[in-house]
């Protein structure tokens, strides 16, 4: 049932910087508060510093994990150019446009499938370099 009273929430992002023990902890601690129905279509993952060499990978196995168990979308975003902002801020526009039920004939609970895998698997084989 929802309150009139209080606004609609179309969409939940974490914003993961996978440099940082204290952003990856903070997003795991947050998820428990987050109310079970908004796994359904309406929170999404999005996380930085991917390609960093120092970037330890058992950070970026538990976020897919989270996306995966979760079944919600997972976005990896290079936030060191210009481009790369703008790419992943498109890519976000897109997910809330279709949690927001602005697109005609788009389901949200689908989104996951959408981007489930967007970094290649040889991608994550060179940080095991």
């Amino acid at each position: 049932m929802h309150d009139e009273s209080r606004p609609t929430i179309d969409l939940v992002v974490f914003i993961i910087n996978l440099m940082s023990e204290f952003s990856l902890r903070s997003a795991e601690a947050s998820l428990k508060h987050l109310d079970q129905r908004y796994f359904l279509g309406k929170v999404c993952f999005m996380v930085t510093n991917v390609r960093a060499r120092l970037t330890p990978l058992d950070r970026i196995v538990a976020v897919r994990q989270w996306a995966n168990d979760l079944q919600c979308p997972l976005l990896y975003a290079e936030d060191k150019t210009i481009g790369g902002v703008g790419t992943a801020v498109d890519r976000l526009l897109v997910i809330l446009k279709v949690s927001a039920g602005c697109v005609p004939m788009a389901n949200s609970l689908s989104l996951a499938n959408l981007t489930r895998y967007v970094v290649p698997e040889e991608a994550l084989e060179w940080f095991c370099a």
